[in-house]
């Protein structure tokens, strides 16, 4: 609703990012009877990460079905969605869910700052607009901002150069010298696609990676007629995805029973897709498996065998008008640079200034070690809640899940607020303290901590970014009473409100954290 003043606008939530998870938070806002809120995008779409990664061959690596809204489940007949399927999926989500009217686009949030005379929210867009809310949900995501090396010479290369991110299609690449700088997922995916038309692909490879092999991106023909012909497949399906994901692959991240059979399978779809043993050795990492996110693809090894790709291990020096020169002196001259490097995932909400109580800076309070509760809320900073916080990224199955689950809790704790009669709530420090306990215990039995460098770690190697244990123990640790962690905020010039009990809803089971010797993967 808008005020008197044409440049401010009130809301009873205010959504930041319209990706996954800001549509998502809009679909659950709904759901729970409340259309008073806005979406604040800074580009001119919706789609998040798959709206800015345009580059050649981008893909998913979780299944469709597992890769979509529990209120829009997938109901196709492709195993794994390309980034134009995810994007015309996430258009259709807006329509489908009414959430237009709701969105606005190109309108980048410059300020948030929490009001202690009125309980409410204050954000200032980057045109200077005032929005005023009763609650924020921060949901702008991880991988989204574009990690460019600080390599001297960068910026003195007489060609083109862009990131995989920032994909400049105007450039022709067919019959250029092209080299690629990274080898991590965007990597792998878009080297084989270069080396078709490119007259020469350099790869520069700081660490290798380990790869598995992708399964076929189309379900074989008696897999579509069962999808086609009995609707319920879908839902086996997914669930069958979902339990996999728990059961198998999570327990690699802790070295646990799956951790030697996994490695050996990437071994052995590394012999037999590379026969030269030089390369081999080169594309064999030191590292346990699971330490940095594990890799899928069908064709990146391949690609590297091609005559006119090369892959470089030899470190970089720096950046010549015309090339790259490595370590050895080589200058190796091209025409174009795609720096594949990743993302600065660890920097969350970075660079909007989130100002919470008593004047407390989001990002100082990360900075200085401060913890995020269940990666949703963190004390200081009442009525905000965080989709795709900090250790809440499953490097084991769908993120998806995981912002649902966020989500779930988030309005629990939107209507605890509403029914307490408290102006803010925020996370009390005894809760805080309890799961802090918990997860750096969990992340410890992980084999994140000794496996070198990663964007799942800060650059002092403390893990901030990954989930230390399975979809199914988040969904059961947000599944709780937010009347648990939950306490009222005091306001200037108002009397503290009780502090709320009971149960949000009578159905919900009021689940108790675990203790601090929890296993990582139960």
């Amino acid at each position: 609703m808008n005020s008197p003043d044409s440049r401010q606008t009130m809301a009873k939530v205010a959504i930041v990012g319209a990706g996954f998870g800001g549509l998502a938070a809009g679909i659950a806002l709904r759901e729970n009877g409340i259309d008073d809120f806005l979406i604040f995008e800074e580009a001119d779409d919706v789609g998040g990460v798959w709206r800015e990664n345009t580059y050649p061959g981008c893909n998913c690596d979780v299944p469709s079905h597992l890769y979509s809204l529990t209120a829009q489940p997938y109901r196709g007949e492709v195993r794994y969605p390309g980034q134009r399927d995810i994007l015309d999926y996430l258009r259709q989500v807006v329509g489908d869910h009414g959430l237009r009217p709701h969105l606005r686009l190109r309108t980048a949030i410059a300020q948030a700052a929490f009001d202690e005379d009125t309980g409410r929210w204050r954000l200032t867009t980057a045109q200077g607009h005032i929005v005023h809310a009763e609650t924020v949900i921060f949901a702008v995501g991880m991988l989204h901002r574009r990690h460019l090396p600080d390599i001297p010479g960068r910026d003195t290369f007489g060609g083109d150069w862009f990131h995989s991110a920032q994909w400049d299609h105007t450039r022709e690449l067919r019959g250029r010298r092209v080299a690629v700088v990274g080898t991590g997922a965007s990597a792998v995916q878009l080297v084989p696609e270069l080396a078709v038309v490119a007259e020469q692909v350099r790869v520069f490879q700081r660490t290798p990676t380990w790869v598995l092999p992708k399964p076929r991106p189309e379900f074989g023909w008696l897999t579509r007629a069962l999808l086609r012909r009995i609707p319920i497949t879908h839902e086996l399906y997914r669930a069958l995805v979902y339990y996999a994901a728990d059961l198998v692959l999570a327990p690699v991240m802790t070295g646990g029973w799956s951790a030697r059979p996994a490695e050996w399978a990437a071994r052995a779809y590394l012999r037999w897709q590379v026969r030269d043993r030089r390369l081999r050795d080169a594309l064999t990492p030191r590292h346990r498996i699971g330490a940095k996110r594990i890799l899928l693809s069908r064709s990146y090894y391949r690609a590297l065998g091609r005559d006119n790709v090369e892959l470089i291990t030899t470190p970089i020096h720096s950046v010549t008008p015309t090339g790259i020169r490595t370590e050895d002196g080589v200058v190796h001259e091209v025409d174009t640079i795609v720096y594949a490097t990743g993302f600065r995932a660890t920097e969350f909400l970075e660079p909007i200034p989130v100002v919470g109580r008593g004047g407390m800076l989001l990002h100082e309070y990360w900075k200085n070690g401060g913890g995020t509760f269940l990666g949703l809320a963190a004390p200081k900073f009442p009525n905000t809640y965080f989709v795709a916080g900090p250790n809440t990224f499953n490097a084991a199955g769908s993120n998806i899940g995981m912002k649902e689950s966020q989500l779930r809790y988030i309005m629990a704790a939107i209507r605890l607020r509403e029914t307490s009669g408290a102006a803010a709530l925020e996370v009390s420090h005894r809760a805080m303290a309890t799961y802090d306990r918990w997860l750096q215990v969990a992340i410890s039995r992980t084999i994140w901590p000794t496996g070198g460098p990663s964007w799942y770690k800060t650059a002092s190697g403390r893990v901030v970014t990954p989930w230390p244990s399975t979809a199914r123990a988040y969904a059961r640790m947000t599944a709780r009473d937010p009347a648990l962690d939950l306490v009222p905020v005091p306001l200037r010039g108002r009397e503290l409100a009780q502090r709320p009990t009971g149960p949000v809803i009578a159905s919900r089971r009021a689940h108790t954290l675990p203790r601090p010797s929890h296993t990582a993967t139960s």
